[in-house]
């Protein structure tokens, strides 16, 4: 029940810039914390181990914090968990993108910048829709699924300790000399505890969009991407909407040559686009929403 509404009051309210303009989101917090331990400990000798003991007390304090505020009742437990949702402040981001690209290319460029890790400066509008719906398709599994999937199997201690881990990762989880070794275990947890809820979103886009793919071709495509969970609803989205994602694209200044997910898709895409994959994730979550509703009808949530 509790999950339940929590879901609906994200969708709903989003999140209210009024309120974190005035104090720090709960990410950031954690982002905090990470970045000083960082900064602090990140240097040789033992950097590994480190890292290691990093991701450890976050799980442990993660839960205990989890725990007690669980204590605080089921509406206090409903408000904690929508915070640490994300539909709607995803569905504006990407929204944002779109509006900004029909503005001006470079409009687009610094929108789509606020929301992917690779360089926008000299991307194309096709590259720009690229990007935007991308970071859609996985923030979704990322920001929505995997959050309400940890909250169904262990309530807010889960949640918390979800969110931390995936913080750790986005910010630590590189494979460039500075992180390789300190963030290797906040990487590797991530892929582990993001490797259901990712299969779990690509079903669900696959299912709900009226996706004519075969779920096998989906599979072949989803191994294509860098990612092992990443690739799972970028391919989904790739082929609900009949488009191609991923594919080269510059980080640092240099240009990586990475295998398209559904080649065979339009790569000329617009706009147009992202509004289709908005509609396609608020389809996939009203659908979680009433899978949610039926397992608490039946007594298992």
């Amino acid at each position: 029940m509790t999950l339940f509404f929590a879901l609906l009051l994200d969708g709903l309210m989003g999140e209210p810039r009024w309120l974190w303009s005035r104090m720090p989101h709960p990410a950031v917090l954690i982002g905090n914390i990470i970045a000083k331990v960082s900064s602090r400990f990140n240097h040789p000798p033992s950097q590994k181990i480190k890292g290691i003991i990093l991701v450890v007390g976050l799980i442990l304090c993660s839960g205990f914090l989890g725990v007690a505020l669980s204590q605080l009742g089921p509406l206090a437990e409903i408000i904690i968990a929508a915070i640490l949702l994300a539909q709607k402040s995803l569905i504006q981001h990407v929204q944002d993108v779109a509006k900004s690209l029909r503005m001006s290319l470079a409009a687009g460029r610094r929108s789509v910048a606020m929301i992917v890790g690779r360089d926008t400066a000299d991307m194309d509008a096709a590259q720009v829709v690229r990007g935007a719906i991308e970071s859609a398709a996985e923030n979704f599994s990322d920001g929505i699924v995997a959050p309400a999937f940890w909250f169904a199997i262990a309530g807010l201690p889960g949640l918390i300790i979800y969110k931390a881990i995936n913080t750790a990762d986005s910010m630590i989880g590189y494979k460039n000399e500075m992180y390789i070794d300190f963030g290797w275990a906040a990487a590797r947890l991530d892929d582990v505890v993001n490797w259901i809820p990712a299969r779990l979103s690509a079903l669900g886009i696959w299912l709900l969009t009226g996706c004519k793919t075969t779920w096998c071709t989906l599979a072949r495509d989803a191994t294509l991407h860098r990612s092992p969970n990443a690739g799972w609803p970028e391919a989904a989205m790739a082929h609900a909407l009949g488009i191609s994602l991923s594919g080269p694209r510059s980080y640092d200044g240099k240009m990586q040559v990475f295998p398209w997910v559904n080649a065979a898709g339009r790569k000329d895409i617009t706009p147009v686009d992202i509004e289709k994959t908005i509609r396609a994730l608020w389809i996939t979550w009203s659908g979680m929403l009433a899978l949610i509703a039926g397992f608490i009808l039946v007594g298992i949530l």
